[in-house]
């Protein structure tokens, strides 16, 4: 015996823990629905407070009129040696009550915090722990009284938010139900013993209380209802005798009350063969000895939870990072190591283990090629502009032979077109990488907890990206300026060999007519012959797309080997450089953790030491 009551102390604290924890429920199953409790059931007015103060032995719950509970109080009983008293609100953990009129109260105010001074509910509950020699190791659930219809200044849906506030509880199958009934009313119409039925109809976890036993009308008893003739459960029924409303009045003592109370059934010629298993007392024992069996067929389930949720909390802490060192070597170093993570993640990205880096290919596949095809060469190779162009690059005199000059400035000037899509593909694909950087950075696992340390990585990888779009914006330029800065003249000397092959038909026609102006070999009084100027202007254009395919080709090899290449390969270069001489505190700056995931962290440890704590001690009192 000595070893479950230990363990059933035990039990009680861990569900405590637990609650200050606030691991009392939730998705899938907890710890704390294993743990036995019991729910105090019973109408308004049917003695629940006074048996609850009863088994506690003391008046501590607030009284009155009509409906006092008005939020789940959860009672839990912890026994200790020594011979003071205290209780100790999960709201206010850090101030003991000595003074039990200052616990009504507090449960009064607290109350009143959630609900108000009004007469409605809540669901939220008040947790009260009793520290007392006087008292065995339970878990009580004092609930709102239910009852049939609602009064002034209460919802109109009061009778079913009680009940369904009451179901919550009861229907739990950890839960003891103590199915308050009063004496002087019908078994057959108590509201405790109807939902019992309803969610315990095997009656296993249902214990009947019939309280007001010495109120009832002389020349009647409740013999039949506590021997379990006129309804039987499978746990004998228990009677009480409350205090009678002038001993409340006069503060009678607790312990002079139980006093009385086993006197009235000892003395009752009623109840006198029944003495020994009624009472407040008798009620607690018969409790506590049935959580025992309760707890003793649990064990292996609650060990099993416990290890399992020891496994999870532990995957949860490698998954949110263990805590940091305060070492500046061992900062620095975890520094470096989260930012190879997000090296890693950001080639995966480039190198096709994650999406992403198919987009530059896009650039270079899609954008570039679509850009080319709409510079306007079309316009600027117009039979106008070429002759503005050529008549304007012979100044004064007229060329002799061919318009070399009119060529090249024809050539540089479409060549400038190239400038605007090289850049373009400059500026797109630095887009890509610094998307890349922020997805990378956001799909880091390890970086999650550092909200500085990914503003830094940021801000230095977004530096070197703009290095590196300078430095290929400005060798794609040279590619467009080195197109410029030397023609191909095999070109050109090939379309002088083949001159009829770049000529469409009607030109050809032309030029077979013999000329009407002895002037006109190509020349007029305007310089050029319109034929003349097609054929610059196709010849012009043949080698513009000649260079368009060149750097079609060139100008991707550049931006990959500038940015994208230098990206993978010295991305946070210069950040390695600057983190190895800053000094400790800086570092530990970094390492500034999200303080959500911090408070997260705490209480996974809190948990984890709670769970790895119960496991041992449940385990030492088991087998001592």
């Amino acid at each position: 015996m000595a070893t479950m009551t230990s363990l059933i102390g035990l039990i009680n604290k861990i569900q405590r823990a637990c609650t200050l924890l606030g691991d009392h429920g939730g998705e899938g199953m907890s710890l704390w629905e294993i743990l036995p409790s019991v729910a105090v059931v019973g109408g308004q007015s049917s003695g629940k407070s006074s048996v609850l103060e009863s088994v506690v032995g003391r008046d501590f719950l607030p009284r009155g009129s009509g409906i006092v509970t008005r939020r789940p109080l959860v009672l839990q009983l912890h026994k200790t040696e020594s011979g003071t008293e205290c209780a100790e609100f999960l709201h206010a953990p850090k101030k003991r009550f000595t003074d039990f009129v200052a616990v009504r109260k507090e449960i009064a105010d607290e109350t009143d915090r959630i609900t108000g001074k009004t007469k409605q509910i809540s669901n939220i509950p008040i947790h009260l722990s009793i520290y007392s020699p006087n008292v065995v190791n339970l878990t009580l659930i004092d609930l709102p009284g239910l009852t049939k219809v609602a009064v002034e200044g209460q919802s109109e849906t009061i009778v079913e938010d009680i009940e369904n506030m009451v179901r919550t509880y009861v229907e739990k199958p950890n839960c003891i139900i103590l199915a308050i009934s009063p004496a002087n009313q019908d078994i057959a119409t108590s509201d405790a013993i109807k939902l019992a039925r309803d969610v315990d109809p095997s009656g296993e976890r249902t214990f009947g209380v019939l309280t007001k036993l010495d109120l009832m009308d002389k020349g009647t008893n409740a013999v039949d209802v506590l021997e379990g003739r006129a309804y039987r459960l499978q746990h004998p029924w228990v009677g009480i005798v409350n205090r009678s409303q002038a001993d409340i009045n006069k503060n009678v003592d607790m312990i002079l009350a139980r006093r009385k109370e086993r006197e009235y059934f000892e003395t009752s010629p009623d109840y006198g063969h029944l003495a020994s298993r009624m009472g407040s007392e008798y009620l607690a024992k018969l409790l506590s000895e049935h959580l025992e069996l309760v707890i003793r067929q649990r064990i292996p389930s609650i060990i099993a939870l416990i290890n399992k949720t020891i496994d999870e909390l532990n995957a949860e802490l490698d998954r949110i990072g263990r805590p940091i060192a305060t070492d500046g070597g061992a900062q620095l170093y975890m520094i470096l190591e989260l930012c190879r993570a997000f090296d890693r993640v950001f080639k995966e990205h480039l190198d096709g283990g994650r999406p992403g880096g198919d987009r530059i290919f896009g650039v270079f596949d899609n954008q570039l090629p679509a850009a080319l095809k709409k510079l306007p060469f079309d316009r600027y190779l117009s039979l106008k502009n070429v002759q503005k162009v050529v008549t304007e690059a012979d100044g004064y005199q007229p060329h002799l032979i061919a318009p070399e000059q009119g060529y090249r400035r024809l050539i540089d000037g479409a060549i400038s077109y190239f400038k605007g899509p090289a850049e373009a593909s400059v500026d797109a694909v630095h887009y890509v990488l610094k998307e890349l950087v922020r997805k990378s950075i956001a799909e880091t696992q390890e970086l999650k907890r550092f909200p500085s340390l990914q503003t830094d990585i940021a801000t230095a990888a977004n530096e070197s990206l703009e290095k590196f779009r300078d430095e290929s914006r400005k060798t794609v330029l040279r590619l467009v300026e080195m197109e410029s800065s030397y023609l191909t003249a095999d070109f050109f000397r090939k379309l002088n060999a083949e001159p009829e092959k770049n000529l469409n038909p009607s030109d050809k026609k032309k030029n077979a007519e013999p000329d009407k102006n002895p002037n006109q070999s190509g020349h007029t009084g305007d310089r050029l012959n319109e034929s003349y100027l097609r054929r610059i202007g196709s010849n012009v254009n043949a080698y513009i797309a000649m260079v368009c395919d060149t750097l079609r080709n060139t100008v991707p090899k550049a931006v990959v080997y500038c940015q994208v290449k230098e990206a993978k390969r010295s991305l946070l270069t210069n950040f390695y450089a600057q983190v190895g001489s800053r000094e400790k505190e800086r570092l530990s700056a970094m390492l500034d953790e999200d303080p959500q995931l911090m408070e997260r962290r705490i209480q996974i440890a809190k948990r984890l030491e709670l769970y790895i704590s119960a496991r041992d001690d449940i385990d030492a009192v088991c087998w001592k």
